[in-house]
C-alpha cells in the first residue's frame, strides 16, 4: 500500500462568488475516526449544490468539511475503528457531506458502496449522489410503480438520466423536460418515450397529449417554484410531485382545491443534512435494487465531461453553462 502523506491537494472557496475565485491549496491529510474510511480519491462527480455553496447560499451542515465536493470515489487508503467489510486497496464510491475535491476524502463507512468490476472507477464518482437522490426521492418518497407513468424535469442532467434509465428499469413510461434538441434525443436514447422542449413548448400540454389527458404519476422537480401550478396540472389523480430542486426559486401559489378534488400528494427532500443512519438506509436499498443493474451493465451512468483538479474553474463554468449532458467529473 502506498504510504499516506501528510498533506494533500484541496480545492478551496478563498472568497465566495464566481468559479474563478476557484484556488487549488493544501491541507493536512485526515486521519479516519470510528466508522470512517479514508478513500484515495480518484474523481469527484460535481453537483449545483457545489455551485450554491461557493456563492455562499449553502453552507456544509455542522461539522461538514468545507471543502466542496458531495461524492467520490477511488480505493480504500485506510479504515477506523469499527469499520468491517472494507480493507485498504479496495475500489469504492461513496456520498459525503464535504470534502470531496481533494486528494484523499473521509467518508462514513455506512455511505460506501463497492465499484463493480465493469464500472471504470473515474466515472464511479458519477453514481452516488444521483442514484442515491432518486431512489429515496422517485421511488420511496414518489412510490413509482412499474406500468406508472413519470415526468422527469431536467432530463438531461446527472440526476436526469439516472432516474430515466432507473424508471425504465422498473417498468415505467417516462416523459422528460429539456432544454434543447441534441438534450431532448439524448434523453430518447436512453429510454424516454417523450422528450419536451421546455423552451419551445407547454410542457403541461404536452404530458396531457401523451398521456390522452390522464396526466402522470410521478414528477420529480428541481426547477421548484415557476413550475408548481404545472405540475399540478400535469398530475393524474393521486399522483405526486417530488420536488428536489430550487433553481428557479423557493415559492409558489398553489391552488388547494386542485390537490383536494384530485387527491394529490406535494413533497420533496434533501439529502445532505440528513443523518449517517438515514443516508445509510437509502445506501442500502440502493445496493440492494440498484446496483445489480449497475453490475450487469443494465444501468450505465452517463457522462459528460471529465476536468483535471486544476480545471475546476472551466467544470463550474460548464455546469453553470447548463450545456452538458450527464455528470460532471473531477479526477485526480
Amino acid at each position: 500500500m502506498t504510504a499516506i502523506p501528510e498533506t494533500m491537494r484541496v480545492v478551496e472557496v478563498p472568497v465566495a462568488g464566481p468559479a474563478e475565485n476557484l484556488t487549488i491549496g493544501q491541507r493536512v491529510v485526515p486521519r479516519p475516526g470510528e466508522d470512517e474510511v479514508l478513500v484515495r480519491v480518484t474523481a469527484a462527480g460535481i453537483n449545483r449544490a457545489d455551485i450554491m455553496q461557493r456563492n455562499g447560499h449553502y453552507p456544509p451542515p455542522a461539522g461538514a468539511s468545507d471543502v466542496l465536493g458531495l461524492e467520490v470515489s477511488g480505493t480504500v487508503a485506510a479504515i477506523g475503528d469499527g469499520v468491517i467489510g472494507w480493507e485498504p486497496g479496495t475500489p469504492v464510491c461513496g456520498l459525503v457531506t464535504g470534502g470531496g475535491y481533494a486528494e484523499y476524502c473521509l467518508v462514513p463507512a455506512p455511505q460506501c458502496l463497492p465499484v463493480p468490476p465493469n464500472v471504470d472507477l473515474v466515472d464511479a464518482a458519477a453514481l452516488p449522489e444521483a442514484c442515491l437522490t432518486v431512489w429515496t426521492n422517485v421511488f420511496e418518497r414518489g412510490r413509482l410503480q412499474a406500468g406508472e407513468c413519470v415526468l422527469i424535469h431536467g432530463g438531461s442532467s446527472g440526476i436526469g438520466t439516472t432516474a430515466i434509465q432507473l424508471a425504465r428499469l422498473v417498468g415505467a413510461r417516462v416523459l422528460v423536460t429539456a432544454g434543447s434538441g441534441d438534450k431532448c434525443a439524448a434523453c430518447v436514447d436512453l429510454g424516454a418515450e417523450r422528450a419536451i422542449n421546455y423552451r419551445e413548448s407547454d410542457f403541461a400540454a404536452e404530458v396531457k397529449d401523451a398521456t390522452d389527458g390522464r396526466g402522470v404519476d410521478v414528477i420529480l422537480d428541481m426547477v421548484g417554484g415557476p413550475y408548481l401550478a404545472a405540475n399540478l396540472d400535469s398530475l393524474a389523480k393521486d399522483g405526486r410531485v417530488v420536488v428536489i430542486g430550487l433553481m428557479g426559486g423557493t415559492r409558489a401559489q398553489v391552488n388547494l382545491a386542485t390537490l383536494m378534488s384530485r387527491r394529490l400528494f406535494l413533497t420533496g427532500s434533501t439529502l445532505r443534512a440528513r443523518s449517517v443512519a438515514e443516508k445509510s438506509a437509502v445506501r442500502e436499498a440502493v445496493q440492494k435494487h440498484v446496483w445489480p443493474w449497475v453490475t450487469d451493465g443494465s444501468f450505465r451512468p452517463v457522462v459528460s465531461a471529465r476536468f483535471p483538479l486544476d480545471k475546476v474553474t472551466q467544470a463550474h463554468q460548464l455546469m453553470e453553462s447548463s450545456q452538458h449532458i450527464g455528470k460532471i467529473l473531477l479526477t485526480l
